[in-house]
């Protein structure tokens, strides 16, 4: 079975999808859209696709899904009218800024018989997988800690920043997915800490650039995740994953995986620059995923309820920021 794509929305992250389509087996880039000519040009000049308008993708008989890549406040109106439509939708995190209306929209999802999976490609790069695998096979015990690192080499555009819903819902979002992932439990509170350390324009509109959490489940597992808009150094990602039997780590990609000694000492080449290049080959193992639901059946590996929780964890971030307290988990899910 080849399932037929369609892209909606040609701006950075819609190009690093239609690159993941283009090296999935079992996946064809049919049409992309944008509302800037220029970009749905340069994607379809890349893969050979068509440019088409939303209302064609929506009735076209020869595209099975869609990739949402459009901008957040978007999100949960292109899912309803995709699923309406027929069509498998996979979606760039958060489905919304609003958990009422994510829980909205996914009620549609469900009354529809919709299938929606929310990108969240952590999950799916090749050594935190491997991580996840040391841990379900027992090699560390029982989970105890979790340690997440993500650090961006600069912050977005002023522009960006000010659509994003902030730092907890923007950057944090994945931290909190990769956490529910790697603990197997909900947690059950959130306390968060944040400041303005990088640029006083994020201040200005009303984010921030730092940030620690801490995650703590029902059994007092713990999740601690530190956050910064700036790495000089490099897209710094690593994990840390301590048991009652031992701990395991996924430490940073780097340009080329080699040391060098001499008289100056120990160097090793820079960090990966960003996201687009740490997260291909999770990008292209999400698509591939999605494809193999599709075709056979089994279930969605990265849910619209995925995405309500991580939202809900976010939006309890920001709400402990702001009153200075650990905030219930329950007070966001009521």
């Amino acid at each position: 079975m080849t399932v037929r794509f369609a892209v909606l929305g040609a701006g950075r992250i819609g190009q690093v999808h239609a690159d993941a389509i283009a090296s999935v087996p079992g996946a064809l880039l049919v049409a992309v859209t944008d509302a800037m000519p220029a970009a749905a040009q340069a994607v379809a000049d890349k893969h050979g696709c068509e440019i088409r308008d939303m209302a064609q993708i929506e009735a076209a008989s020869d595209i099975d899904a869609v990739v949402i890549c459009t901008p957040t406040d978007t999100h949960a109106d292109l899912i309803e009218r995709f699923v309406k439509a027929g069509k498998a939708v996979f979606c760039e995190k958060p489905v919304d800024l609003s958990v009422a209306r994510v829980q909205d929209c996914l009620k549609v999802v469900n009354r529809v018989d919709g299938k929606l999976m929310v990108g969240f490609q952590r999950r799916f790069d090749p050594d935190f997988r491997a991580l996840k695998a040391a841990i379900d096979d027992g090699k560390i015990g029982d989970v105890e800690m979790v340690t997440l690192t993500s650090r961006d080499p600069a912050a977005p555009p002023i522009g960006y920043i000010e659509r994003s819903g902030g730092i907890f819902r923007d950057m944090t979002i994945h931290d909190f997915d990769v956490a529910r992932w790697l603990l197997s439990e909900e947690p059950v509170s959130v306390m968060a800490a944040a400041s303005v350390l990088t640029d006083p324009a994020i201040g200005k509109v009303g984010d921030f650039d730092s940030a620690n959490v801490i995650l703590t489940t029902a059994s007092g597992k713990q999740a601690t995740i530190n956050n910064t808009r700036r790495a000089t150094y490099g897209y710094d990602q690593r994990i840390e994953v301590h048991g009652s039997e031992g701990s395991v780590t996924a430490e940073n990609h780097r340009q080329a995986r080699i040391e060098l000694a001499n008289a100056d000492g120990y160097t090793r080449p820079p960090l990966l620059d960003f996201f687009m290049s740490r997260y291909a080959a999770a990008y292209a193992a999400e698509i591939a995923a999605f494809v193999a639901a599709l075709a056979d059946g089994s279930p969605i590996p990265t849910t619209g309820e995925d995405g309500l929780r991580a939202l809900a964890l976010a939006e309890a971030a920001v709400r402990s920021v702001a009153e200075r307290r650990a905030v219930a988990v329950s007070e966001i899910l009521e």
